[in-house]
């Protein structure tokens, strides 16, 4: 697609800077949000960049993502007429604060703790005296007793039931 040098400058510019480009996938929009362009004509030129290898495109979501690599770096540089020097933001190091998160206060710093107080009930065995494996088994409880099928089916037999069935009808 012919694009204006102009655009097509912006746009490898806006790259270059960010090292990154996101682009809604909508070729009628009158501009990128980004850039004072047509959307199609980013669409368009990051299109051609990929064919050549210059940048990586990921699509998700109706989103095209463009990310840039080290050959395309060095190609937009020559066409940028830019200096080694200036380098894509996502090749810059974050610059980080000191004190950026605050230590946790505790009894002793890097020492053994105590013992929690949540965990006391996993050292009890149960209550003094008992055995937990004896009260386990068919035969452990002596009062067995059979209670019924839970609302399955009917006394009179004849099954039936469940979502949709007629009402059972009224033994009086």
């Amino acid at each position: 697609m012919l694009i204006p040098k102009k655009n097509r400058v912006s746009i490898y510019e806006y790259l270059f800077k960010e090292g990154v480009l996101v682009a809604k996938k909508d070729f009628f929009a009158p501009k990128h949000p980004e850039i004072d362009v047509p959307n199609l004509h980013v669409i368009k030129a990051l299109t051609s960049l990929k064919s050549k290898g210059f940048v990586r495109e990921q699509f998700a979501w109706r989103n095209y993502y463009w990310y840039l690599t080290n050959e395309g770096i060095q190609y937009l540089r020559d066409f940028l007429h830019l200096p080694a020097e200036i380098v894509p933001a996502t090749l810059k190091r974050q610059t980080r604060p000191e004190a950026s998160r605050p230590r946790p206060k505790g009894p002793a710093e890097g020492g053994p703790r105590g013992p929690a107080p949540d965990r006391e009930y996993r050292k009890a065995g149960g209550p003094p005296g008992g055995d937990k494996k004896a009260d386990v088994g068919a035969g452990a409880n002596e009062s067995f007793q059979f209670r019924g099928g839970f609302g399955r089916g009917r006394p009179g037999g004849g099954g039936g039931g469940g979502f949709g069935a007629p009402p059972p009808p009224s033994h009086e």
